[in-house]
């Protein structure tokens, strides 16, 4: 689902709090994975990283959010 750019956004550091982990876990997931638990950030041109806090809630209320890679193998 594309992000819509008037939807509230999260930073990492917001996003790994709201999830209870260090933002260098999101990071590295990313990193690796390309998403976060099913979520794709936005990459802005300085290199930081926004994240759609709906489909931030979304998952960490137990719902899954993209990610067809590792739904596919599950």
């Amino acid at each position: 689902m594309p992000s819509n750019i008037n939807t509230p956004k999260l930073s990492t550091e917001e996003l790994a709090a709201f999830g209870k982990v260090v933002p260098q876990s999101i990071r590295a997931a990313v990193c690796r994975n390309g998403h976060w638990m099913g979520l794709r950030p936005i990459k802005l041109p300085n290199r930081r990283l926004l994240w759609d806090a709906a489909e931030a809630a979304r998952v960490l209320n137990g719902e899954v959010v993209g990610a067809p890679d590792t739904l596919a193998s599950a």
